[in-house]
């Protein structure tokens, strides 16, 4: 590969990871719900989350424990786990995800509530 090929190689590598900062990646799941109690805003910006829209700045999202299936969290897991993905259970009290900023605590699991806060 010539020197203008690795080049190009190294920018569009180097753009792709750009794009991917300060985006959520943890999906939502089947088993989560919004509390009825949330506010318009908040259940709106819950069901596009759970539509496929993505989560993107700090602003509009926060991180919220216990409310991902094993294996699908953002990061910490709790003790022996490094980061993304490495939930070993669903809804783990310990592993978070971001979800939409505002709906963390009104997020309904089959274990309970979402947390801002580890258990």
């Amino acid at each position: 590969m010539s020197t203008p090929q690795n080049i190009a190689k190294a920018l569009t590598i180097t753009a792709l990871m750009a794009a991917s900062v300060g985006t959520a990646v943890a999906k939502p799941n089947s088993q989560i719900s919004l509390d009825h109690a949330a506010p318009a805003e908040v259940a709106h910006n819950f069901e596009n989350w759970v539509g496929g829209k993505r989560l993107k700045g700090k602003k509009s999202k926060e991180k919220c424990y216990g409310v991902t299936l094993k294996g699908e969290n953002d990061c910490k897991a709790g003790a022996g786990t490094s980061c993304q993905g490495t939930s070993t259970s669903d809804f783990q009290t310990d592993a978070w995800a971001y979800v939409p900023k505002g709906s963390c605590e009104l997020i309904k699991t089959p274990h309970g509530h979402g947390s801002l806060s580890s258990h």
